[in-house]
């Protein structure tokens, strides 16, 4: 199951800190969808560095959102 982390409307580091909550949390195989506002290219450092996949899209809305999956 993917859980949903929606950081939209959040001021920095908010977003970042949910997301890393999420992380910290997220199981072996597990994945979670982000919901932001903008794109978080910070946090796609980390994620690169860390091992997680990730793909990310802008919605027709203009969300963006981020599909991670742990390693």
């Amino acid at each position: 199951m993917t859980q949903i982390v929606d950081g939209r409307g959040l001021e920095p580091p908010q977003p970042f800190e949910l997301v890393m909550e999420a992380l910290a949390d997220l199981p072996a195989g597990g994945s979670i969808t982000v919901l932001l506002d903008r794109m978080p290219h910070p946090l796609f450092r980390i994620l690169d560095r860390d091992g997680y996949r990730h793909s990310s899209r802008i919605r027709d809305d203009g969300v963006v959102e981020i599909e991670i999956a742990a390693p």
